[in-house]
Order: C-alpha cells, then structure tokens, then sequence
C-alpha cells in the first residue's frame, strides 16, 4: 500500500487534536477531519472517505472507538490505536499502536507501520 495521505482523527481532547493536526500537517499528511465522538466518526468515514486514522480508544463519557475501529478493518482502512494506558481488544490487538504522550517521531512511526 502506499503511504496514506487523508488521514482522519478520533481524539475528545482538544489540545492533543490540535497537536495531531500540526503533527500531521509537518508530515505533509492531510487531516481530513477530526473527531470526539464514535457517531461522528462514523459520519465522517462515510462522508470523507479517509485513508488512515488515528483512533485514541478512550472517549469523553466512557465511550470506546472500538466501533469505529471495526467499521475501519471492514473497509480496508488502515488505522493506528492510541492510548494513554494498555487496553486492547481481540481482534484489533495486531494494529499499531501510538502511546501517549504523543511525539512527532511517535507519529510518524505509527502511520509508516501503516504502509
């Protein structure tokens, strides 16, 4: 696969959205859109068509992206799975993973493991 350019997030956490953003931006990625919550998510892989995401697992309310994640493997959609801590899933266990906090060179790494 080529390196995926259109790359959507999934972070509740303004700050650390906006640093993705600007990691991604200096990667000479596209962010496509950023998003909080698992049904805007959902929205947005149908509406934007993304290559690649970032997934953080642990949403604001108690909501997991594991929906999301699933509805990405299904498309083909490759996707990184962040985290400040150590959860996983089956199924999902053999994606790359993205540790918080975030580096640049973090990043980067994440979305090679990608191609």
């Amino acid at each position: 696969m080529a390196s995926p350019q259109r790359i959507l997030i999934v972070e509740d956490e303004p700050l650390i959205a906006m640093m993705l953003e600007d990691f991604l931006d200096a990667l000479g990625k596209t962010h496509v859109v950023t998003c909080d919550s698992v049904a805007s998510a959902l929205a947005a892989i149908d509406a934007e068509h993304p290559e690649a995401a970032i997934l953080d697992i642990n949403l604001s309310g108690g909501e997991k992206s594991w929906p999301v994640a699933d509805v990405l493997a299904a498309r083909d959609i490759p996707f990184v799975l962040s985290s400040g801590g150590s959860e996983m899933v089956d199924g999902h266990a053999d994606r790359p993973r993205l540790v918080k906090p975030y580096t640049m060179e973090g990043v980067q790494k994440a979305l090679e493991g990608l191609e």
